[in-house]
């Protein structure tokens, strides 16, 4: 235990494990790294029920905390969309997080203008949505949420907005230029708050808000395996790949 690493998957709203394709079996593969997941409260159920921020948080906590009491020294977190946002909760909280990756990070969603939430502009955005994911995948995993519910995640991302800022450990961002979901300025707020002498922030072509099942999945999950086995350079990029 004393030279094993935990990767903790953190997946997002109205989301699930699934969401991380074959990711969490690419990195069993390499021996020194024992990968966990978990689902968050209310989403274990084909509607989600009423849960709270405070009881997502409590959640996260708990795996984090279990992973110490076990010995692990070197916590590493992958987390998508609003599983970012509560990675880095989890990266200011605990300094036995080590890495960071956050996956379209969802710190603000849909479309916004002047820091704002633009409702017009959003609800231009849905016929681009069923585009990429099909009306079926809409109504199943957006449309079965209960608005008290959506609420909970407002408040969730206006509680952790400043996170970022205390964050010091090495961070990847991923973000895919095709995300009707998430804008861009969520990922670049990440990355310009961000206190750590490593930072990462790819952005990428042919891939929409669902990062790890996208057609370069495979492509995106080596890249995730290198940035945990220290082959990047020490320094900050934001690139376009």
């Amino acid at each position: 235990m004393l030279f094993r690493k935990a990767i903790l998957l953190i997946h997002g709203f109205a989301g699930g494990i699934y969401d991380y394709g074959t990711l969490g079996n690419d990195l069993q593969l390499y021996l020194d790294f024992d990968v966990y997941t978990f689902t968050l409260p209310g989403h274990d159920k084909m509607v989600i029920s009423k849960v709270t921020k405070e009881d997502w948080i409590k959640a996260a906590e708990n795996q984090v905390e279990t992973l110490i009491k076990r010995g692990y020294k070197k916590i590493y977190i992958i987390g998508h969309s609003m599983g970012g946002v509560i990675a880095c909760h989890l990266a200011r909280k605990y300094p036995q997080i080590k890495k960071l990756i956050l996956a379209a990070p969802a710190f603000r969603y849909f479309t916004f203008k002047n820091d704002k939430f633009d409702l017009i502009a959003s609800l231009k955005q849905t016929p681009k949505i069923i585009k990429d994911y099909s009306l079926e995948v809409v109504m199943s995993r957006v449309f079965k949420v209960p608005i008290n519910t959506a609420i909970e995640f407002m408040k969730l991302v206006k509680e952790h907005y400043n996170d970022p800022k205390y964050i010091t450990c090495p961070t990847m961002i991923l973000y895919g230029n095709n995300d009707k979901i998430v804008p861009i300025e969520s990922a670049k707020h990440v990355y310009n708050c961000l206190k750590s002498d490593i930072n990462y922030f790819f952005t990428m072509d042919n891939v929409t808000h669902d990062v790890f099942t996208s057609p370069r999945r495979e492509e995106i999950n080596n890249m995730v395996i290198k940035f945990f086995r220290n082959t990047y350079i020490p320094k900050k990029i934001h690139k376009n790949i």
